[in-house]
């Protein structure tokens, strides 16, 4: 028996299809063991010695190969023809054999870039051992991505409080987007004026021209630049005759794109389909791996992680059958297209992104596709095949109409599509693409000498725009330009710097968060080496250089940590002081921007002689008075932005509002985990203080920065009562639960429509929205939860007695003193154990531990949570699996 090893169950379960009866085909699951999330995993003092940890997880698939060892002829490793699977293949090899489970089996790597049955059996024929220097790059990545990022984000913890941490790749991407941000701050915009005239020809055809020449002088950009000189230039326009003084006509072809490669999937995904890099790869992934077409699995397309533009001989062939059968002998060139890569140290897999058989065309097989992967098997398929296209030609015709004495010249521009090529089928789209229909339009018949007539002249006024935001598409392509990174690493990079709230996609353009400019201001100015882009780019060469034998691994690990942990070293005797001082002015453009025409923006409004500045606390970053503690504003980094929140996640340190009249107890505006809310004095032992939530608002008096005393107290004060019923004579009330602010009558409740005022509601309006809920026995109730421990829904209802919650057939009555929109999902466990208990359930014991263990987990996620930051990230800046 020869047993084959593949990353996920679906390769293996259609590889095993092919193989037949005399192999067994497992699935790792990935990888199988990886450094453990602590300090020490990497040791340089120790010749940069490793430390790997088996998860549970893996332990059982490994088990399993383990197991399918015993009396097993061959072992074929046959996982992802790339570093990251030879890395899992070499990983696979060391466990068995400090297990002793391979003794004297030998061993063969097997590669393929498409899961079909020639494919599969074309490897299997032609097995090779493990390659060493795909091996060692893996280390190479997987050590310096470790060591820079339990290296420096413990710095960060400690000298920027509230930052997340940082990584090898990821903060260089982070540092793109920031620095596009300052890039646009910045900018000034400038007017400029273009002049439109309107003609007709002899046959009284339409033709829309731009004024280019005045008194004989090209115009440039900013010639006209204000609406006088727009104004003198119309009016000299005006004044005379035209004709046609030169027709000009250049035959143009255009060449089709290559096929994909990771990052241009990536970006033509986003573009063209609105996919985010990570839903690419995962849809590409599946593609790949095998669908069910006619009873077969097949997969579709080829590796989906390559930097590779090139096609094989069998896919050549079969495109070329292809476009002669469906579009014609026109659209097939004299021969193949041979393309060459343009990315920066390309290598990973050695074919492009392609159809496995391009005879399935896919109007035939989307039946069998969901929607993500009908649309992106048609993208992958027409780029493929249009790279093999005739070229498209065309004719480009601009035409200049003069006065006399030349003293207004205005130009036209058109095209005409001679013959269209691979554009029938595919064309690139592009980001930021400037609006320009000159080139697409299609101009009158004219001849040199005709006059024309004049309809008018009409100024246009524009302004200079400032650098586009990245898109995920702008932002893959860039890092693939400047050679940073790996393309298979960049959905995961993109994917962490959102989860770490760094960034934000505001209408799918990035904006990054002040938490990720505070990092990056931080990096810049005390780790600026590492965050250069030329630098990453080099040790990506570097590493390149591993991988081709040419460079030891450990070499490069040396160098880099020499000069790294010196920097590490040179921070130890910062202080938080001179951190804040740095950031403050390098970042106070940003927190603090100055309009011509207003006060000085760091003047504090509480105590108006004030400096406002940069506070740090173990929250995270805030604006402060200078004059703390004699005056104790505070606000978020950002004013404004959606709920209140400056549009920024940053900590928000507490802001006094006052004492409350009746109590003299001090009211604050908080941000807790789930938003910003109002309190009513402190916390002390025995006793909890009031709250409640700050509802998202567009009313500037209701944001966490502007709210005040007046309106905070009104808030406080709920729930209100609204008035009695007029059919029941029952009273309603309005409050604020833990689902936003809701209307109560007999027990049932009723959420506010977004245009309802909580504070100011009235009868009327609060029994239309009571008589919108539904009736029937104990009501539609709602949700809390699920039970631990079967998953069913726990319910807070209204019945005939009261409020109770309710899981299953087991109901529980709430406390005569509780609030049944205020219950939580651990009080309600704790309400249905008791009952349970008290009704004799069988397994009562249960119920109590169900409660207990969640704790016990986050207690244990507390204890570390820099460990798995830090592992999430130096995850994300190495290879995806």
């Amino acid at each position: 028996m020869n047993v084959v090893v593949v990353e996920s169950p679906a390769k293996a379960k259609t590889i095993n299809k092919y193989l037949g009866s005399d192999y067994i085909v497992l699935a790792s699951f990935g990888h199988v063991r990886d450094l453990p999330p602590k300090n020490g995993s990497v040791d340089p003092e120790n010749d940069f010695a490793m430390t790997w940890e088996v998860s549970d997880k893996a332990k059982k698939h490994m088990t399993e190969i383990a197991k399918a060892m015993k009396g097993a002829d061959h072992l074929y490793l046959a996982t992802d023809p790339d570093r990251e699977g030879e890395a899992i293949s070499w990983h696979i090899v060391e466990l068995l054999r400090e297990t002793n489970k391979l003794k004297d089996i030998p061993v063969s790597r097997v590669v393929f870039h498409e899961i079909t049955k020639g494919a599969i059996l074309e490897a299997m024929a032609n097995p090779r051992e493990l390659n060493r220097e795909l091996i060692d790059a893996y280390l190479a990545r997987r050590a310096l991505d470790y060591l820079v990022g339990f290296t420096l984000s413990p710095v960060l913890w400690r000298k920027l409080p509230g930052s997340r941490s940082a990584g090898r790749v990821q903060s260089v991407a982070l540092r793109l987007i920031c620095e596009r941000e300052s890039e646009i701050e910045i900018f000034k915009p400038q007017e400029f004026w273009s002049v439109e005239g309107r003609f007709t020809n002899e046959g009284g055809s339409p033709l829309t021209t731009r004024l280019t020449h005045l008194h004989g002088e090209k115009l440039d950009k900013f010639t006209l630049g204000d609406e006088s000189a727009a104004q003198n230039a119309v009016t000299t326009t005006q004044n005379g005759t035209y004709k046609v003084t030169s027709i000009e006509r250049k035959t143009v072809r255009r060449n089709p794109q290559p096929p994909f490669t990771t990052s241009t999937l990536q970006q033509e995904a986003s573009r063209k389909l609105g996919f985010a890099a990570k839903r690419t790869m995962s849809t590409a992934q599946r593609l790949y791996e095998g669908i069910a077409l006619n009873g077969e699995t097949v997969g579709l397309i080829s590796y989906m992680r390559t930097d590779s533009v090139t096609l094989s001989g069998e896919a050549l062939a079969g495109s070329r059958r292809v476009i002669e059968k469906e579009y014609g002998g026109d659209y097939l060139p004299p021969s193949p297209r041979v393309f060459k890569s343009k990315a920066k140290n390309a290598q990973e897999a050695h074919e492009a992104i392609r159809p496995t058989d391009l005879s399935r065309l896919p109007a035939n097989i989307g039946t069998y596709l969901d929607d993500d992967q009908r649309r992106l098997y048609e993208l992958i398929w027409k780029r493929t095949l249009a790279s093999q296209m005739q070229n498209a030609t065309l004719e480009q015709v601009a035409v200049d109409l003069s006065t006399p004495d030349d003293a207004a010249r205005f130009r036209a521009n058109g095209s005409i599509i001679v013959f269209d090529g691979f554009l029938r089928l595919y064309q690139e789209s592009k980001d930021d693409a400037k609006e320009s229909d000159d080139k697409e339009r299609i101009l009158p018949p004219m001849s040199e000498g005709e006059k024309v007539n004049l309809v008018d002249v009409t100024p246009d006024q524009h302004f200079t725009q400032p650098p586009p935001r990245y898109t995920e598409a702008s932002l893959v392509g860039t890092l693939e330009e400047l050679g940073i990174g790996r393309p298979s690493t960049y959905a995961s990079i993109i994917d962490v710097l959102q989860a770490r709230n760094y960034v934000r996609l505001d209408k799918r353009r990035f904006e990054p968060e002040d938490r990720g400019r505070l990092v990056t201001a931080f990096l810049e100015n005390f780790f600026n080496t590492y965050v250069q882009y030329n630098f990453t780019a080099d040790l990506e060469d570097q590493l390149d250089g591993i991988s081709d034998g040419r460079i030891d691994w450990k070499k490069v690990l040396g160098d880099f940590w020499s000069s790294f942990i010196g920097a590490v070293d040179e921070t130890k005797d910062l202080t938080i002081r001179q951190v804040i001082d740095v950031l403050d002015a390098q970042l106070g453009p940003h927190f603090f921007p100055r309009d011509e025409n207003a006060s000085d923006p760091r003047i504090c409004p509480a105590c108006t002689d004030g400096r406002l500045g940069l506070k740090l606390s173990k929250y995270g970053a805030f604006i402060g008075c200078a004059n703390y503690p004699e005056c104790n504003y505070t606000r978020p980094l950002v004013v404004g932005g959606e709920n209140g929140d400056g549009g920024s996640d940053a900590a928000f340190a507490p802001r006094s509002l006052g004492p409350d009249p009746e109590t003299e107890e001090e009211v604050s505006v908080r941000k807790g985990p789930y938003g910003f809310y109002m309190q009513l004095g402190e916390a002390t032992k025995g006793k909890k203080p009031k709250r409640v939530s700050l509802p998202a608002s567009d009313d500037d008096s209701r944001k966490p920065d502007t709210i005040n005393l007046e309106t905070a107290l009104k808030f406080l004060g709920l729930p209100r009562e609204i008035g009695e019923h007029p059919e029941t004579g029952k009273m309603i009330a309005a409050g604020i639960g833990r689902f936003g602010p809701y209307v109560r009558h007999d027990g049932k409740y009723k959420s506010l429509e977004p245009d309802d005022d909580i504070l100011s509601i009235g009868i009327n309006r609060a029994v239309v929205l009571i008589a919108q809920v539904k009736s029937g026995a104990g009501g539609s109730g709602r949700e809390i939860g699920k039970h631990p421990d079967d998953d069913k829904k726990i319910v807070i209802r209204s019945g005939r007695y009261g409020p109770y919650v309710s899981h299953g057939k087991l109901n529980a009555s709430l406390p005569k003193d509780s609030n049944p929109d205020e219950y939580t999902l651990e009080e309600a466990l704790e309400l249905l154990a008791a009952k349970a208990e008290k009704m004799g359930a069988k397994k009562p014991a249960k119920k109590k531990p169900a409660k207990k263990k969640p704790a016990a987990k986050k207690k244990a996620a507390k204890k570390k949570p820099a460990a798995k930051k830090a592992a999430a990230d130096t995850d994300a800046d190495s290879s995806a699996a």
